[in-house]
Parts: structure tokens; C-alpha cells; sequence
């Protein structure tokens, strides 16, 4: 019984100063990207289809966005590509109103990177409002993206 209310009460004293698992100071401490603003926008194919561009209903290049955007195809054991994503987020915050910085997983899209033949990360889709899309390949550095930003998407 000595050991029951013991345990008990270094239970309730580890509640009581916030360090349980799940407590707020503890989050506050972690790396939970839900306190983090992502600037950046993750895309399904489906959500590609309603927000860039439906390629099963349209033969020709149709953009359905309201702004220009920039596309980064990705995935996560890709070593250049963590490397541009804090430079997209970056960007996204700079840009904000003006442009949209989707990012698409490849592992997790293969219909996707397939429909636009994405055979190396990172790959980037520039997206004018008006005119075709460019494709970059490989990490950039962050004067680039914005020359091209400026240069392709807001021209």
C-alpha cells in the first residue's frame, strides 16, 4: 500500500510541474512543427488537379490558380531538397499575397512526378498566370529562386 500512494504522489508531483509527456512546457521544449507557420503548401494529386492544373480533363495547359506558383517536387531522404525547403519557406513568407510555393512529395504522388516526368529532386515547376510552365532541376540558392520568381512568375 506504501509503494501505491508513494507512486501516487511522485505522479501527481511530476503533473504538477508541467514535465509530463503532453504537458504544455513540454511542447513548448519539443520540436512540434504545429507551432511552427508553414508557409509552404503540401499538395495531393487530387488537390493538384483543383488548384494547378487538371491534366485528366485538359489536353492543353490550363492554370486554375489565381496567383503564379512555384512547385517543388520533393521527397524527404533527399538531401538537396531539405536543403531548399527552409529557403521555400523563406519565400513563401517574402512572398506572401503574391505567389503560392506548393511542394509535392514524389514518393507520395508517383501518378504525379510521373505525369510530369520527374526523374530528379529537387525538380521545380515555375507557373506564370499566363503562358506555359518552366522547369528547374536541381537546389538552388536563394538570389535564384528570387531572380526567378521575379523574372518568370512576376514579370
Amino acid at each position: 500500500m506504501k509503494k501505491i500512494l508513494f507512486f501516487t504522489a511522485i505522479l501527481a508531483l511530476f503533473f504538477a510541474c508541467g514535465n509530463a509527456p503532453g504537458s504544455e512546457q513540454n511542447k513548448d521544449l519539443s520540436t512540434n512543427k504545429s507551432n511552427k507557420k508553414m508557409n509552404t503548401i503540401h499538395l495531393t494529386t487530387a488537390e493538384f488537379k483543383a488548384k494547378v492544373f487538371n491534366y485528366e480533363e485538359n489536353s492543353d495547359w490550363k492554370y486554375e490558380g489565381d496567383k503564379p506558383c512555384l512547385i517543388d517536387f520533393y521527397a524527404d531522404w533527399c538531401g538537396p531538397c531539405r536543403m531548399v525547403a527552409p529557403v521555400l519557406e523563406e519565400l513563401a513568407e517574402e512572398y506572401e499575397g503574391k505567389i503560392y510555393i506548393y511542394k509535392i512529395d514524389t514518393d507520395a504522388e508517383q501518378e504525379l512526378a510521373s505525369v510530369f516526368g520527374i526523374r530528379s529532386i529537387p525538380s521545380l515547376l515555375f507557373v506564370p498566370m499566363n503562358g506555359e510552365p518552366q522547369m528547374a532541376q536541381g537546389a538552388m540558392g536563394k538570389a535564384d529562386f528570387k531572380r526567378a520568381i521575379d523574372g518568370v512568375l512576376l514579370q
